[in-house]
């Protein structure tokens, strides 16, 4: 089974900044595309960002320029740099990782980490 370990939310002021990160584990996963998305009350789930196997990045128009996606050393981890956080950014971020696993082709979201930006 195919495991999302998030940590890296909180609570901080506009114009700080947050690092999240997301580790993929278990049934030999390979990842395909591993990024973010985040839900704040009253939305629907929205992509913040995104990178996939071909080193292609996409990101959220709202939060270009101030958030940056990247992968870690280590296997099947992400990480989401956020910098001039401001208070519509405020939601529960979810890692997201596409990929192969024992039981082929899945598609699977962390347990979500709440990233609050006060005014």
């Amino acid at each position: 089974q195919v495991q999302l370990v998030e940590s890296g939310g909180g609570l901080v002021q506009a114009g700080g900044s947050l690092r999240l990160s997301c580790t993929a584990s278990g049934s030999n996963f390979r990842f395909v595309a591993m990024g973010w998305g985040r839900q704040a009350p009253g939305n629907e789930r929205e992509s913040v960002a995104h990178f996939s196997i071909d080193g292609s990045t996409d990101y959220l128009g709202s939060v270009q320029g101030r958030f940056t996606i990247s992968r870690g050393e280590a296997e099947n981890t992400v990480y989401l740099q956020m910098n001039s956080l401001q208070p519509e950014d405020t939601a529960v971020y979810y890692c997201h990782a596409m990929g192969y696993s024992d039981v082929g082709l899945g598609d699977y979201w962390g347990q979500g980490t709440q990233v609050t930006v006060s005014s």
